[in-house]
């Protein structure tokens, strides 16, 4: 059985990166193409339509938070389902929990609709960049349930021993997100609309490939006849929370990030956050691949029971994320004027704000990559309540701690200083756990 060839494989490093490659290329490959959108609206639309992106982002954030909490926590219930080989019962909340997404997604794109106008208002914007908040927004969630069927059919594909094939479909989406950004905006000047239905079509793609995969019966996961297990909804909602919460406060303290900027430097300085989340988030994007990758192995070796491989994965997996958090840092230090021009250029009033903000922000990545895995760990590990008290620690409460504190005492400076202060006490907490917790999961 594929199950058997994957799973049953000895845990070396060779075997890790075969589960963790595909899915860091298709991570890292989704927020490039997420560059390149902000690359095309700066370059061809302006700065201020780059502010409005960054603006409706608390909004897409919330649309998708729900379809992420069910899909990370889904994949880990499923896979210790498979573990303990229980096939037919974990294809059966497979597709009940397919289901559960696209009743979420048009939920969520009505309210999107009803509410984004009241909190467009509330922002005391610019004329100019309040159209383009709308516009934008309007645009994106005509894509909302194929955006979260992507985002389940990602994780499912991983978790079914198709790491390669999601990569494939990330890195076609991908291509078809940029092709059409040109289309839209360069050639057809559709503007910011364009930008936002570029984005769709391109995350629509792992959608389609996901509903023709999953419709084979022969597949590890498929498509059966959904049974409803209440049980099942309430454990893959309480394992995916922490993700859920991550995605949520994140859009949260995007919010307050983009109200102390305009509190100290206006509409610039929130385009000079965008450039440098864009930086961020492609450097986060290699631990969060190499987190999912690796994550079905350790659900599965949990069902299992196998602490042996278990520890060794885990073991593996600090020492990997290790080596890649003082890549990063180098690479981050390393290309920052260079990127940030891509952007904006040198005479530009953000060129400056961006360039400082990077040189600072790029040290959260020595803390991020542990961070990362060891909310993702936990969640494998079906243990949620701990998951979720790192996710929300690390996402909001440091940073709000540090947003309220640091832009008061350096002004602007604080604001770039509050990333690497609150990832460092997010590590701490996240020893703290890890070692609290060795011998109950023996890793």
């Amino acid at each position: 059985m594929q199950r058997e060839n994957v799973y049953n494989q000895p845990v070396t490093l060779k075997n890790i990166l075969k589960f963790a490659v595909p899915t860091i290329v298709m991570t890292v490959f989704m927020s490039f193409y997420t560059m390149v959108d902000g690359l095309f609206v700066s370059n061809f639309i302006g700065t201020d339509a780059l502010s409005a992106i960054n603006l409706t982002a608390p909004i897409i954030a919330l649309v998708t938070a729900i379809s992420t909490m069910l899909a990370t926590g889904g994949s880990a219930v499923i896979m210790k389902k498979m573990g303990e080989q229980k096939t037919q019962e974990a294809n059966e909340d497979f597709t009940f929990l397919i289901i559960v997404n696209i009743i979420v997604g048009l939920i969520m794109s009505c309210a999107g609709y009803l509410l984004m106008n009241m909190i467009f208002e509330n922002m005391n914007l610019s004329t100019k960049v309040f159209s383009y908040c709308q516009l934008y927004l309007s645009c994106y969630l005509i894509f909302t349930i194929p955006i979260l069927l992507m985002n389940n059919f990602t994780l499912y594909m991983i978790a079914a021993g198709k790491s390669a094939l999601s990569m494939v479909c990330s890195i076609a989406g991908g291509i078809l997100n940029i092709v059409l950004d040109y289309v839209f905006i360069a050639v057809l000047d559709m503007g910011i609309a364009g930008a936002a239905m570029a984005t769709g079509l391109g995350y629509s793609v792992t959608a389609v490939v996901g509903i023709i995969i999953f419709s084979n019966k022969n597949g590890l996961l498929h498509f059966v006849k959904p049974v409803c297990r209440g049980k099942i909804l309430l454990s893959a909602a309480t394992n995916g929370s922490s993700e859920m919460a991550t995605a949520l406060v994140t859009g949260m303290v995007t919010m307050m990030f983009n109200w102390t900027m305009l509190k100290y430097v206006g509409e610039n300085g929130i385009a000079a956050i965008t450039i440098i989340m864009y930086v961020l988030m492609f450097a986060t994007s290699l631990y969060t691949g190499y987190s999912y990758g690796v994550a079905p192995m350790i659900s599965f070796y949990f069902g299992e029971q196998n602490h042996e491989k278990l520890k060794k994965l885990i073991q593996m997996s600090l020492k990997i994320v290790s080596i890649m958090a003082v890549v990063t840092l180098g690479f981050s230090l390393m290309i920052t004027k260079p990127l940030v021009s891509v952007f904006a250029r040198p005479d530009n009033p953000v060129f400056d704000l961006a360039v400082t903000g990077n040189y600072i922000c790029s040290f959260a990545l020595i803390f991020i990559g542990f961070n990362i895995f060891s909310s993702g760990m936990f969640t494998a590990l079906s243990n949620g309540l701990i998951s979720a008290v790192l996710a929300f620690s690390r996402s909001f409460v440091f940073m709000v701690i540090a947003m309220l504190i640091l832009p008061a005492m350096f002004g602007v400076t604080g604001v770039w200083l509050a990333t690497p202060v609150a990832e460092l006490m997010a590590i701490c907490l996240s020893c703290i756990v890890f070692i609290r917790n060795k011998k109950r999961y023996d890793y």
